[in-house]
Formats: C-alpha cells, sequence, structure tokens
C-alpha cells in the first residue's frame, strides 16, 4: 500500500448517502483515510491499518429499532479519538450508556448551532458564543448524555447538537459538517484529524505519485501491461503514471467505437502517441459497433452491446501483444466503495456501468489499479502533478458507452453525425462565455422526436435538440446550471442555423434525483 508511511483515519460506514464527502474532507485536511463497512471492522483489521482516530458516519435506520446496526465495541476501548456524525453520534451515545428517542421535531435542511462551550473540536473553526449555519438530517436525536459528556452546541430542535469528552477523546454532532451547506464544515474536520488525532497532513498528490511508482514496479517487476484506454481522465492519468513507472512495457489500446465527441480520437492518438510517446494500439471498430447497435432502441440493451463489443474488440487486440502479464485500468475508490453494500443488501440498478478497460472474462492476466485509492477530483491533481495539460484532465465526464445513450432509441450514423455537431456549438459557446469549468458537465442530447418548424418560407420536420448542463461535486447528486436566456437563446439559434436535421432546442432543467444526469 503505498500510503505505509502516512497516518490514517478510519470511517465506518452506516449507509449514509454522504459518506464519500467525509472522506473527501478528511483527505482536504492533507490525512488519508478509507471508508468501510460498519461490521468490516473486526479488531485486528483495525489493528493491522492503524488510525490515529476514527469516524462514525451516518446513516438511514434509527437507534431506538432493535438489529440497526451499531459500532464494533472495541471502537470504544482502542484510546483513540472518535467522531460521531448524525446516526454516529446517536450510537456513541446509545453504546457508552446515554439515551437516543425518536423526536417529534425534526430537522432537515439549515439550521443553526449555537456554540454554548469552547471546545478542541471548534479551535480555529467556531467561537464560544457563536451562532453557526449547519445542515441537519434527523427525526431521533439524543436526549440523555453518557458519563463524561458535556454538551458544546444546541439548535433548536437538537439541545444535544454537539457533544465532547476531553477525557477520551470522544465527539458527536448531529449536523453534518461533510456537505457545503455546513460552512466551515471542512475545518472541523481538520481540526479534528489534525488537531485532535494528531494526524501530520502529508497525504498529497506529489507524495502519492513517488509511491504509486514504487508500487506499480514492485507489482509488475519486469512484466509487460495492457490498458483500455477509453480517452477519459481516469484511464489517461493511469496511462501516463503506469508509462513513468514502466516506460514501454505498457502498451495502450484504444478502441475507437464511433460514438465519441467531435475531433476526439484523433486528440487522444496525438496526446499518447505524440506528446508521451506512450505505445498505443488504435483500433477502428466504429463499423462493428454500430452495426451490432442497428434497430437496437433499449437503453440497457445498448449499454449491454457496447460493453460486450468492446470486451470483444479487446479481448482480440490484448491476444496480439505478446507477453503481456497484467492489465491495467482506471478504477476509482468510490468504485471500491460501492462495490460493497453497508447492509449486505440487494441495491436497485438505475442502469448499468460499462467500465472501458474492465477485466474481460476468460483473460488470465493480473489486475493493477494504480489509482484506486483515489476520488476524481485526487486523479485530477494527480494528473496536474504528472504534467497531463489542462485542458485535458479538466474535460468534463464522458460516458463509457459514449454518445449512444446520448441518442435516445436506435443509433445510426448520421444521428451521431447531427448530435456531433450540435454538441461542439454546445461547448464552444460554453467555453466562450467562460463557463466550462463552472459546469461539472454539459453536452446535447438528440431526442427521438420530430416537430413541425418554419425554416425560411419553408415547412420543416426536424429534431428535437435538448441542451443539459449540471453542477455536481460527485455525480451522485446534481443541479441544472441556471444559463442565461440570453447564452441559451444564442445556442439554439446556431444550432438551428447550423446542423441541418434539427429545428428546435430545448433545455433541461431537472435536478438528480429525480433524474439521472444522462437521458439514458
Amino acid at each position: 500500500m503505498p500510503t505505509h508511511h502516512h497516518d490514517r483515519i478510519l470511517i465506518l460506514d452506516f449507509g449514509s448517502q454522504v459518506t464519500q464527502l467525509i472522506a473527501r474532507r478528511v483527505r482536504e485536511a492533507g490525512v488519508y483515510c478509507e471508508i468501510w463497512p460498519f461490521d468490516a471492522a473486526p479488531s485486528d483489521r483495525v489493528d493491522a491499518f492503524g488510525p490515529k482516530g476514527i469516524i462514525l458516519s451516518g446513516g438511514p435506520a434509527s437507534v431506538t429499532d432493535t438489529h440497526t446496526p451499531r459500532a464494533p465495541d472495541h471502537v470504544f476501548t482502542r484510546g483513540l479519538p472518535v467522531l460521531g456524525i448524525c446516526y454516529g453520534q446517536q450510537t456513541l451515545v446509545a453504546q457508552l450508556g446515554g439515551a437516543v428517542e425518536t423526536s417529534d421535531h425534526r430537522e432537515f435542511g439549515r439550521a443553526y448551532l449555537d456554540v454554548t462551550e469552547a471546545s478542541p473540536l471548534f479551535d480555529g473553526v467556531w467561537a464560544a458564543s457563536a451562532r453557526e449555519q449547519v445542515w441537519m438530517s434527523h427525526g431521533d436525536r439524543v436526549t440523555r448524555l453518557p458519563e463524561g459528556f458535556r454538551v458544546i452546541g444546541t439548535s433548536e430542535g437538537a439541545p444535544f447538537a454537539a457533544i465532547a469528552d476531553e477525557a477520551r477523546r470522544f465527539y458527536g454532532v448531529q449536523f453534518h459538517p461533510e456537505v457545503v451547506h455546513t460552512p466551515h464544515g471542512d475545518r472541523l474536520f481538520r481540526s479534528f484529524v489534525r488537531g485532535i488525532c494528531g494526524a501530520a497532513g502529508d497525504w498529497t498528490m506529489a507524495a502519492f505519485r513517488a509511491e504509486a511508482i514504487d508500487k506499480i514496479r514492485t507489482r509488475v517487476g519486469a512484466g509487460k501491461v495492457i490498458l483500455g484506454l477509453s480517452g477519459g481522465v481516469d484511464s489517461s492519468v493511469a496511462a501516463v503514471l503506469l508509462h513513468e513507472a514502466i516506460g514501454d512495457r505498457l502498451t495502450c489500446i484504444f478502441v475507437d467505437h464511433g460514438l465519441m465527441r467531435a475531433g476526439e480520437a484523433e486528440e487522444v492518438v496525438s496526446l499518447f502517441r505524440g506528446h508521451y510517446n506512450i505505445p498505443l494500439v488504435h483500433v477502428e471498430a466504429a463499423e462493428r459497433f454500430l452495426g451490432r447497435l442497428d434497430g437496437v432502441d433499449d437503453p440497457e440493451a445498448k449499454r449491454k452491446i457496447i460493453g460486450a463489443t468492446f470486451i470483444e474488440v479487446f479481448d482480440a487486440e490484448a491476444a496480439k501483444i505478446g507477453g503481456a502479464e497484467f492489465l491495467a485500468q482506471g478504477t476509482l475508490y468510490p468504485d471500491v466503495i460501492e462495490s460493497v453494500s453497508v447492509t449486505g443488501g440487494p441495491s436497485v440498478t438505475i442502469k448499468s456501468h460499462h467500465n472501458v478497460g474492465g477485466l474481460p472474462d476468460g483473460m488470465t492476466l493480473t489486475l493493477v489499479e494504480p489509482l484506486r485509492e483515489l476520488f476524481k477530483d485526487e486523479v485530477r491533481a494527480l494528473g496536474r502533478e504528472l504534467g497531463l495539460p489542462d485542458r485535458f484532465i479538466g474535460r468534463h465526464p464522458f460516458p463509457g458507452p459514449g454518445l449512444a445513450i446520448r441518442v435516445p432509441g436506435a443509433v445510426s450514423a448520421d444521428k451521431l453525425d447531427t448530435l456531433r455537431k450540435a454538441d461542439t456549438i454546445y461547448l464552444e459557446e460554453i467555453r466562450r462565455a467562460g463557463l466550462y469549468d463552472a459546469v461539472w458537465q454539459a453536452f446535447a442530447v438528440l431526442l427521438p422526436v420530430r416537430t413541425v418548424g418554419v425554416m425560411g418560407d419553408s415547412r420543416s420536420y426536424d429534431h428535437v435538440c435538448a441542451l443539459r448542463a449540471v453542477t455536481s461535486t460527485d455525480g451522485m447528486t446534481a443541479d441544472y446550471y441556471p444559463f442565461p436566456h440570453d447564452f441559451l437563446g444564442r445556442v439554439a439559434t446556431r444550432i438551428i442555423n447550423e446542423v441541418r436535421g434539427i429545428n428546435r432546442v430545448v433545455y433541461d432543467i431537472t435536478s438528480k434525483p429525480p433524474g439521472t444526469i444522462e437521458w439514458e
């Protein structure tokens, strides 16, 4: 593990939708951390991990019910600092002899914390007697503290909104400091992990880069590695990192499925063959993919066809590379976290995720995942550390199935060409307005709907183009971007005037949830 010499924090997950944000805040403080399900932390495993402190996340369950999650008892007997957040605070209190009850006065959304006493938890964050905005989301609340605890903050609906046992360095907050709606919540995490836990704060991308290279060299030895290069940020950063570690013993396979944005295939090939001189196999497979997709209109069927065809092409090309022993892919930490259900129960499949570069069935290659400890923003930071151009690593996310899921219904070469032209105009105007970095993801969708229009003196009957732009931190939730009307009008005019086959443009103002970011 490349974090062998770094202090670390353990986060026990009780099923909160925002547990990943806790990890992001801890890492922003320069401290390495990992998220484990609450029931996957036996004492010997925690001993081996060697945390400087433990954070208990929120969760959807009620401490007042039987058979709901509890922290392992050894968490409270290790002599380590513990911070409980929302459900984490409630189970901490219940397990240490306090009381939690379901309250008639629930708090959901913005609330105000009255800081009643100074505490090391608030050092550099909030002063005593201050009134600070926080974000609440709870029905239960603490009603009696365990021995040794004192109240350090209250809110209208939670008289024990922040509590502390300074002797044991146990802390609990009913609010969520991990979300952006709690201003200075990041400082609270820094105070806990750097001040109370004493973590060194030396988790940086420069350190990760050096350690990851050492780890790759140790794992791969003199072997050869192949990597499925999608052209996205994750696989691109993984490719440059691997090339720095093992040089020409890395070969990238770029499968051009004909579903990419305008000029993207050429840009990827130029960057990796020309600028980085990384061995690259460029497979032109558009005909095969479009042939398989012909007449298919179900979105799940399209995703599965694309995934299966990619594996087929990738497998054939990999077989031509003699002596390859390892397969690399750009798996990120959220992929690792989400592969484990907190409660062990099944999750509802919203839509299949096609992992370009995923391990093909029947291959005997050993997997190498150099980014599996990183979040998306950390991958971008690593890309900058490695010298990848900003215009490349700062690009908006692009789905593995490409434009196929931005053409609802059956896909054809003509529809893809129409969509590419509209999408190019849209992104050009966003960049021209200086808004590209303010938007997390923006794209056009060619709808399977035709409408009547008037162009010149003639009647038209052409497609509708939908524009989508969202703000987000991690793609789990998103809000539509509030473009000015004159901007949208300018984009619509250009698309209708310059793209044959579109006579109407609409803007999608749906947030996630209830919608998803992509249309399919």
